[in-house]
């Protein structure tokens, strides 16, 4: 694998679309590329659960083709991508990160994969997660994801295998789903670019459930450009979801470039500066908002004094709806689980409904409270995460304590979390790494459908920062 090579497998999905238009690159050499790249390093870090090679390379023989022919071409023509392994794709098993669906294969794409497909991407296979994107798996059935960056640390979230590939060079983009985290999480632990639409921006059909009210498809990327293509492809209503949106979507590409001058972002002080917060991670992200200041930007501290119990309040919704499409199973096949995922949605399942409706109202608390704080800011910022990836072990330990089941299930989603209640949009952008090589993430969230403001903000930091152009060890 020469550096050229390595260089090429580490360029953004927009940078080799542009390639392959201009004939530069073929879509069957980026195809191999990659191919190569899973063969060689993926034995370890196990990002993928399916691996595609002989659909891909005819995919992209077809690609070549249309190029070569002068053929019209979409957005993403020739770019090989990953999807976790959460969307159904026809004819593919789709496991869902569990032996319970180990052979199951849908008959039809999911409406993001045919999206992607539509606009030229070439699948190379279905990515790994924690059992049906839940989160808390402790043995995982198809190998345990691993971070790129220390291969004894935790890659992020239910969708780890979508940030593995895309930090590790094993695809030009991936797709993962976000129900309290699962797409900015990961992009925060594995050091690239994660983002949560708004919900019901990006249809849900074909995508393994877990919370109905939250569930939302949303891409990983090595940059925010990326990020906004790929949005751009996948938003839109869908009648085969009918809880998709139909408010128009704008051209995200045309305002990406316009700056951070002049808006106003709020640092939310209970995530960035409180007791919680790791020094390092809080150092990074008071770094990024001023570096958003000299950009322009004004910024403040503000408080929102619901956020901490974000967390618990995600957990007793999520995870009763959760249990709730796991019923018949959990009656039939429990022990066909992970004993994580079948704790915890047995647990999920003895939630009293009183404990519920005190859930969904301070979910509406918590909601107020963001959406009136987006209209005196333009965007909200603070940590994507209260500390860089933890060891894998850490979520293996004995809990002794009332204190130590609040740290471990709590604390850490309470900073995701918030957006997710309200429905708004966020994304995680590398913004630093610790002493001892882990990436830091910064969190942006925008209001309603303002994914725009949220790209255009997030690419002004990234450009003036060098976070996103590092790689890896042993990854080139």
């Amino acid at each position: 694998m020469t550096a050229d090579r390595a260089d090429l497998a580490f360029l953004g999905a927009r940078q080799l679309a542009a390639l392959v238009r201009e004939r530069t690159v073929s879509p069957v050499e980026i195809t191999q590329l990659y191919l190569e790249r899973i063969d060689r390093l993926d034995r370890d870090l196990r990002a993928y659960i399916t691996v595609l090679p002989d659909a891909a390379l005819e995919t992209a023989r077809r690609a070549e083709t249309a190029v070569m022919q002068g053929s019209r071409v979409g957005p993403l023509h020739g770019v090989p991508y990953a999807v976790k392994d959460q969307f159904d794709t026809a004819g593919v098993r789709t496991t869902s990160g569990s032996r319970i669906m180990e052979h199951h294969i849908p008959a039809e794409d999911a409406t993001t994969i045919a999206r992607l497909n539509a606009a030229g991407g070439i699948l190379l296979g279905k990515l790994n997660l924690t059992e049906f994107a839940l989160g808390g798996t402790q043995q995982f059935p198809f190998g345990q994801p691993r971070n790129p960056w220390n291969r004894e640390h935790d890659p992020g979230g239910s969708s780890s295998g979508s940030g593995i590939a895309v930090a590790a060079g094993l695809c030009a983009a991936s797709l993962g789903e976000d129900t309290g985290g699962s797409v900015r999480s990961p992009a925060s632990f594995c050091g690239v670019v994660g983002l949560r639409p708004t919900w019901s921006r990006v249809s849900r059909h074909g995508s393994f459930p877990v919370s109905w009210s939250m569930d939302t498809p949303g891409p990983l990327s090595r940059t925010v450009e990326d990020a906004a293509w790929l949005l751009q492809v996948i938003a839109g209503y869908d009648p085969k979801d009918p809880l998709s949106s139909r408010e128009p979507v704008p051209d995200y590409a045309r305002t990406l470039a316009d700056g951070a001058r002049g808006l106003r972002v709020g640092i939310i002080r209970e995530l960035t500066f409180g007791p919680e917060t790791d020094a390092e991670v809080r150092g990074a992200v008071v770094e990024a908002a001023r570096s958003l200041e000299r950009l322009g930007a004004v910024t403040e501290e503000i408080s929102l004094r619901l956020v901490p119990l974000a967390g618990a309040i995600f957990m007793a919704l999520a995870d009763a709806d959760g249990a709730g499409v796991h019923g018949r199973w959990l009656r039939t096949r429990a022990a066909d689980y992970d004993q994580g995922t079948r704790r915890r949605l047995l647990t999920a399942s003895l939630i009293p409904a009183a404990i519920q409706q005190r859930a969904a109202r301070a979910r509406a608390l918590v909601r107020a409270e963001m959406r009136d704080a987006l209209t005196r800011h333009d965007l909200l910022l603070c940590p994507t995460a209260h500390q860089a990836a933890p060891p894998i072990a850490a979520a293996r330990g004995v809990i002794t304590s009332r204190h130590e089941v609040a740290g471990r299930f709590f604390t850490r989603r309470s900073y995701v979390t918030p957006a997710a209640l309200a429905g708004l949009p966020a994304i995680a952008v590398p913004c630093g790494f610790t002493r001892s090589g882990l990436p830091i993430g910064l969190q942006l969230i925008a209001r309603h459908f303002d994914e725009a403001t949220l790209l255009r903000a997030a690419y002004a930091y990234e450009q003036q920062s060098e976070w996103g152009r590092r790689r890896p060890p042993g990854t080139s």
